[in-house]
């Protein structure tokens, strides 16, 4: 179901964290076999064409590409084309971009390569960041928004995902900063939850991990066949390397 535009500001500034520590928010770990589970990339991208598409292109991506995941042409324009008319065109956003501007002060991002930008040595792959930023969302009235972000303090997206997870509140305890014992900080103790969601909270994180997998194969759609590839490159170099080596030693076995 598509969302109202005026739930939809600011773009993904898609970020994460589930743990509040002394350095900073902790990224939690997408679950990479989704990136093989075709039922999960398809509703992954039913999700994202339903929730994120109102206001985040994806400039790169063609629709006709969803047919690597199983989906047949009909499929797509059935379910999936809202905004755009042929299953050729490019993944455009159907709010105006001049608009855009004007109501919020910057055009929300694109999306295509949003999980490969986000990464972080330190803390993980872009799709650990998308994971955990959709799953920490919780409400403070004293934003524009009404939402806040574990990992993304002061965000300027609202939740788009709040029916579906439910309306949660976090819970913070004052401690002595460990920098300086004179002063005192906030420390998150985890989430009430203020009403319910269409979904349990395991199968959000499951409908939130299929979103990041869409994400993450819409970055490159050709990586499994790279992979694949890839490795039968090394199979091949492997057994010509054998007979490389076994005819190299007969030509020169009768060299002294």
């Amino acid at each position: 179901m598509k969302k109202l535009i005026a739930t939809l500001l600011l773009g993904l500034g898609l970020v994460s964290g589930a743990q509040a520590s002394a350095g900073g928010i902790e990224w939690d770990k997408f679950p990479k076999e989704k990136m093989t589970d075709v039922a999960a990339l398809q509703n992954g991208a039913k999700i994202f064409v339903n929730y994120c598409l109102n206001c985040h292109s994806a400039a790169f991506m063609r629709y006709n590409r969803l047919r690597d995941l199983g989906l047949t042409e009909a499929q797509i324009k059935s379910n999936l084309l809202f905004a755009s008319e042929k299953v050729g065109e490019t993944m455009k956003v159907s709010l105006d971009p001049k608009q855009a501007k004007e109501w919020f002060g910057a055009l929300p991002p694109d999306l295509t390569v949003i999980a490969r930008s986000r990464a972080d040595g330190a803390k993980g792959s872009g799709a650990d960041y998308l994971y955990t930023y959709m799953r920490t969302f919780y409400r403070d009235e004293t934003k524009a928004t009404g939402w806040n972000n574990m990992a993304f303090p002061s965000v300027a997206m609202p939740h788009v995902l709040w029916e579906l997870q439910g309306q949660r509140a976090a819970k913070f305890e004052e401690a002595a900063d460990p920098h300086d014992a004179s002063k005192k900080v906030h420390v998150f103790k985890g989430y009430e939850q203020l009403t319910p969601g269409t979904l349990s909270p395991r199968q959000y994180d499951e409908a939130v991990g299929d979103l990041v997998a869409y994400l993450q194969w819409m970055g490159e759609p050709a990586q499994a066949q790279r992979f694949r590839l890839g490795v039968m490159v090394l199979l091949f170099l492997a057994v010509f390397t054998v007979f490389a080596w076994r005819l190299n030693a007969s030509f020169w076995k009768d060299v002294k």
